[in-house]
């Protein structure tokens, strides 16, 4: 199973860069229309552009590969087997932590911290008495 993860990982990064490098290389449509203002060389500012080409058609490709990467990943991530039960969820886990007693009633407060005081040193304490 590890080494299925590893393929799909793999995978998933290899469709990244070939997305990046495409992207990259594809000639953007502000370019053309920029050009229709100026010189007259585009053939539509606003209108369709045509049919896609190669470089729109792979770039969709490897942008579909790497979604369905990242879904897999996301699944194997989970580490289910087909024995583990339908409840078994975060929160299902999360709730066997067992919470601790706290000696005062502040500290019973849900989600508050239990910090011990600290002393302060002598010499600290004989000047704020004598102030």
């Amino acid at each position: 199973m590890q080494f299925f993860a590893n393929l799909v990982l793999i995978v998933q990064l290899l469709s990244a860069l070939a997305i990046i490098g495409l992207v990259l290389v594809q000639h953007g449509k502000g370019a053309d229309m920029g050009a229709s203002f100026g010189s007259g060389a585009s053939g539509s500012l606003f209108g369709a552009t045509g049919s896609a080409n190669f470089l729109s058609r792979s770039t969709a490709v490897a942008a579909t590969l790497f979604f369905g990467c990242t879904l897999g990943l996301a699944y194997l991530s989970n580490g289910r087997t087909s024995a583990s039960s339908a409840s078994d969820s975060v929160l299902d886990r999360a709730a066997v932590v067992a919470p601790v007693q706290a000696a005062s009633g502040a500290a019973a407060i849900p989600g508050a911290a239990v910090v011990a005081p600290i002393a302060a040193p002598a010499s600290t304490a004989a000047s704020a008495a004598a102030n």
